[in-house]
């Protein structure tokens, strides 16, 4: 009987997934009506009933009922964050909040079937993250000098990158954390925010190029450091990130274009001068013929990919853990190989949908420094996507980022919390904005 519930869970899965993600974009479609539409209802329930699924899966596969334990305080976890975030703040996005527990569901999943203990150890950091995100959209909303604390953002960051370049551990060539206490960190994850609040400070009032000048030369540092460190993935996206901010603030093609010719050139001058970079770019051009060694990995995410078809092979039924670093570098291709494709494109889609609410509570924003701020970790966040799904693909050079929410590394999941409570906090910020509007609008009248 239970072969019979697991095989058709898998189905059910990929159809709750689908469902889910229609009702996403249908949410941004209906952004400020009236709740009473049912949406966030309907893609809780669906959510959960993923969640159940899984776990009872996994659970019949393995005869491991303390999954069964896990799961129950996992629901408890996210489903006190969905009713808290709408107690706390009546006008929040929820959209944002079911997508970020969704794409946090479908990371303790496949952690759980990976490595058991690994999800356990990212539970209790993401608790920690959830709590953050009560508190944060609180402080975002009232403080709203913090623009004025742009050096302190740009020397904070530059500080605790050039700590990891100094005393960083090397990870598969690159330095990008060292340990505190015990506790592992990677400081680019992290800085990532306070170099978004930093860029769009510098940007928010540039009207010279002397102006563009400063925040360009401040934030070649902080990539330069990354470079130095040989953390090629996160300087491609502090580099995206600051191109495009440019790009917003000043509507300056010639910058965006001189910004993407210099890019070019830096990834020509990083192939010859880095060993790993190579290394990578052969595994990209044809993982097969050198499948024993430098394509090993590569040639792994591929056959995962291609053998998880429609919907998949099933939890516990495929070969993930085959490929090196499956739980932080190729989440995206566990996924796809035994939760199936169409649950693939949805994951990509949800992801979209977030980075579309991220834009339009940003551009939607009538003060310029908060819009940056918003458009800056929009853009940030769905390169970093890019780059992971599209290099496990072998659309593009692996580069070695998590996927954010999804992926195990406890720093990369607490910073993107936090990033999507900053973006709440921007949320509430436009609310006040469109209340302060109607009520100027009435006292005209």
């Amino acid at each position: 009987m239970y072969y019979y519930i697991v095989e058709l869970s898998k189905y059910a899965i990929a159809f709750l997934m689908a469902i889910y993600t229609l009702e996403c974009f249908l949410a941004l479609k209906r952004e400020g009506s009236s709740p009473k539409t049912g949406v966030f209802v309907r893609q809780g329930i669906e959510m959960f009933l993923i969640q159940f699924l899984a776990y009872l899966s996994m659970c019949l596969r393995t005869g491991q009922i303390e999954y069964l334990f896990f799961y129950a305080f996992l629901q408890i976890a996210l489903f006190s964050t969905m009713v808290l975030y709408q107690m706390l703040y009546p006008s929040v996005n929820r959209l944002l909040i079911n997508n970020m527990c969704m794409l946090l569901s479908i990371g303790f999943i496949m952690l759980t079937r990976l490595d058991y203990q690994k999800a356990i150890k990212q539970f209790f950091i993401v608790v920690v993250g959830l709590i953050l995100a009560l508190i944060i959209p609180y402080f975002i909303e009232k403080l709203r000098g913090i623009k004025h604390l742009k050096w302190l953002f740009g020397f904070g960051g530059i500080f605790a990158l050039s700590v990891v370049l100094i005393l960083g551990q090397v990870t598969q060539g690159s330095k990008i954390s060292y340990t505190v206490f015990g506790i592992t960190l990677q400081p680019s994850e992290f800085v990532k925010i306070l170099y978004a609040f930093f860029v769009a400070a510098l940007l928010y009032k540039a009207k010279r190029f002397w102006q563009v000048a400063i925040s360009a030369f401040f934030a070649g540092i902080h990539i330069l450091i990354l470079v130095v460190s040989k953390d090629l993935g996160s300087s491609l996206i502090f580099f995206v990130g600051y191109l495009f901010v440019l790009l917003i603030s000043t509507g300056n093609y010639l910058y965006f274009g001189g910004g993407l010719i210099a890019g070019g050139f830096a990834s020509v001058v990083a192939y010859h001068l880095f060993g790993h970079v190579r290394v990578r770019v052969q595994a990209f051009l044809d993982p097969f013929t050198v499948i024993d060694n430098e394509g090993y990995q590569m040639s792994q995410s591929l056959f995962a990919i291609g053998s998880g078809n429609w919907f998949g092979m099933g939890l516990y039924q495929g070969t993930p853990s085959d490929i090196p670093f499956v739980e932080s570098d190729f989440m995206f291709s566990a996924v796809a190989e035994e939760l199936g494709g169409i649950f693939a494109v949805c994951l990509i889609l949800v992801c979209l949908t977030c980075f579309l609410a991220f834009l339009k509570i940003s551009m939607g924003l009538e003060d310029r420094f908060y819009r940056l701020v918003g458009c800056c970790l929009g853009v940030m966040y769905i390169f970093q996507i890019f780059l992971t799904i599209g290099g496990g693909m072998k659309f593009i050079p692996l580069t070695g980022v998590t996927l954010p929410l999804v992926s195990y590394g406890g720093s990369s999941v607490l910073t993107t919390v936090i990033m999507f409570a900053i973006m709440q906090g921007l949320q509430l910020i436009r609310h006040d904005e469109k209340l302060i509007a109607q009520v100027s609008g009435i006292e005209e009248e």
